[in-house]
């Protein structure tokens, strides 16, 4: 079936579609690719279910011959997935008013071992093995909402050492022992390099990073700000003595004449306000260099402490560069974070982030380009979400994502 028969069975969608089409999908040089690529974005907005060629070639008015074109489109293409993504963060930082960078990590459960980048590995969250797939998502935060403008692929097990299922896959090299410290600083670096998107702080939680201290390096050298949760023993510098002291973040908290207690309002559900206490550290503290000559850890950062209300939870400690916001701002930044994590809840459910079962490297970030370019155009030319500022008080805690087992 050709691409033009395809194109005329999809409905038309307005100007909206064909307009973000011609802006996002700009690289594309041949017509065949631009349609195929608007017959999978119509397919992954409006087709229920489980979001495969096969079952989206089922809804109508697609016909059921479409499928092997959308196969060939996501699987067998060779279109560049850099440009797009470029031009969806562009789109979104034009169309919105974006206060921050974020990062939410997917694991995708698998049934086989064939699918590109599954392993088996100790899911931190829950602290069960999975056979998964471990991917991290780079979301432009605006207001509430959380838009997916990057992806990574982060390999384990064996896919580090077999060249021979690397090629089979077709990763490329460099793609090989990059860490999930290595992408988000790889996101920094590119974000940092286009000139057409604003210099916003990076919130991350670190809480179960193992490399937390080198991806604060890693963006102190790009003098990109910063608004990090961290875990209690996450340790810094005290530079503001004769001799420079070395001190966990929660030890440091408890030193009480050294810390500042604000009290934040905060509305409950049942419309009461209720009174939260926030801590910071009177001063400012440093990192202490990850190795010889590195310099970056000399940028000053700020304690924040936020003791759990109800006493039931361990306060939880926030770095942050933005030593001159106050205390309410920083935790409404920080709250981005967890407007990724509802945002990937999301992308799972609707738009097929869960569904690829391609063996390819390019297949699978062709899928999750496509699955991005759905999301964020529907925000952008739909009513869903809204801009409204998160209150203050500190970021909740999100649920687990529940991810069901896909076949590969």
């Amino acid at each position: 079936m050709s691409s033009s028969e395809v194109r005329a069975a999809v409905p038309g969608d307005g100007t909206g579609m064909q307009t973000f089409m011609d802006e996002v999908f700009r690289a594309f040089q041949r017509p065949e690719q631009r349609r195929w690529a608007q017959a999978y974005l119509w397919a992954l907005i409006h087709v229920s279910g489980k979001k495969t060629p096969r079952r989206m070639a089922l809804a109508k008015p697609l016909p059921p011959a479409a499928a092997h074109g959308l196969h060939q489109f996501i699987n067998a293409s060779p279109w560049d997935w850099t440009p797009v993504r470029h031009r969806l963060a562009r789109r979104v930082a034009a169309r919105t008013t974006p206060h921050a960078w974020t990062v939410a990590e997917l694991i995708i459960p698998k049934r086989g071992e064939h699918s590109v980048g599954v392993h088996r590995r100790v899911d931190t969250a829950t602290g069960r093995t999975v056979n998964c797939q471990r991917a991290l998502v780079l979301f432009l935060a605006s207001g509430t909402q959380c838009f997916p403008v990057d992806w990574s692929l982060v390999l384990g097990g064996t896919w580090d050492s077999d060249r021979e299922r690397r090629r089979r896959a077709r990763i490329p090299g460099y793609e090989a022992g990059r860490t999930p410290a290595d992408h988000v600083i790889g996101y920094a670096a590119e974000a940092a390099a286009q000139p057409h998107l604003p210099r916003l702080p990076w919130v991350l939680d670190l809480t179960r990073c193992d490399a937390a201290a080198g991806v604060l390096a890693g963006l102190a050298r790009l003098r990109a700000d910063v608004v990090c949760e961290v875990p209690p023993d996450h340790p810094v510098l005290l530079t503001g003595q004769h001799t420079p002291v070395v001190a966990t973040v929660s030890a440091l908290m408890e030193v009480r004449h050294a810390r500042q207690t604000h009290v934040l309002l905060r509305q409950t559900p049942d419309g009461r306000v209720r009174a939260v206490p926030v801590h910071t550290y009177a001063g400012t503290v440093t990192s202490p260099r990850p190795g010889p000559g590195d310099d970056a850890g000399a940028r000053p950062y700020r304690i924040l402490e936020r003791p759990d209300p109800d006493g039931r939870q361990p306060p939880r400690y926030w770095l942050t560069t933005l030593t001159d916001l106050r205390v309410d701002e920083v935790l409404r930044l920080a709250r981005s974070h967890t407007a990724g994590l509802s945002a990937v809840t999301t992308l799972g459910r609707r738009y097929g982030v869960l569904d690829f079962e391609g063996r390819s490297f390019p297949g699978w970030h062709h899928h999750m380009t496509m699955a991005s370019a759905a999301y964020v155009y529907q925000r952008l030319s739909g009513t869903s979400g809204g801009t409204t500022a998160a209150p203050p008080g500190a970021p909740p805690r999100a649920p687990a994502v529940a991810l069901a087992a896909t076949p590969d």
